[in-house]
């Protein structure tokens, strides 16, 4: 694969809704871009946890034991849909009964099903420089997808700043947010138990 087709198919991945955008997004809405600029090294301090050691020896790894792909899968989906809970829970709260900090970006990113696919399929190069070369457009494709979603969401936040109405409401988004996290969580369960 060449590092075009490579930064496309990565480029495809990341701008999927999932997990971590969507509390990127809701990041953005609650708290403003400048929030979302401070969680971006989280979200890719857990893509690099999760898909480095995939890279350079998952296949071997789930060859040897290929039940840990399927508790990653698992687990994965517990925790988002862990997320999706806490998420509609606090659209009654406000902004403060959800916190997105670091914390959540991290261990969301370092359980989401595209770090599977991006360190066992994507990254995986013949030579360690194709790998190198991979990675370093992997980590600017992450930061520049996180502040386009974080993005997105801190356009609601400037509307509703500057007291222009027409923008959902935060506690709307917040429901919005958790029930799409729920659908994913229960996408990747059913994923997981019919592999």
């Amino acid at each position: 694969m060449t590092l075009a087709a490579f930064s496309l198919a990565v480029l495809a991945l990341l701008l999927a809704p999932g997990p971590t955008n969507t509390l990127m997004a809701v990041a953005g809405a609650s708290h403003g871009l400048r929030r979302v600029v401070r969680l971006v090294p989280a979200e890719l301090a857990g893509y690099l946890l999760t898909v480095v050691p995939l890279a350079l020896a998952g296949a071997g790894l789930m060859a040897r034991a290929p039940g840990a792909a399927l508790l990653l899968k698992l687990a994965a989906a517990a925790w988002v849909m862990v997320l999706a809970l806490r998420l509609w829970r606090s659209a009654a709260a406000g902004a403060e009964g959800f916190a997105i900090g670091a914390g959540r970006i991290f261990v969301t990113t370092a359980l989401n099903p595209k770090a599977l696919i991006f360190g066992l399929v994507l990254l995986p190069a013949p030579s360690p420089a194709e790998v190198a070369a991979r990675l370093v457009v992997f980590c600017g494709l992450v930061v520049a997808v996180a502040l386009l979603w974080g993005g997105l969401g801190a356009l609601g936040h400037a509307r509703a700043a500057g007291g222009r109405a027409g923008g959902p409401r935060p506690g709307g988004l917040r429901r919005i947010a958790s029930g799409w996290l729920a659908l994913v969580s229960v996408s990747l369960l059913w994923g997981a138990l019919r592999g």
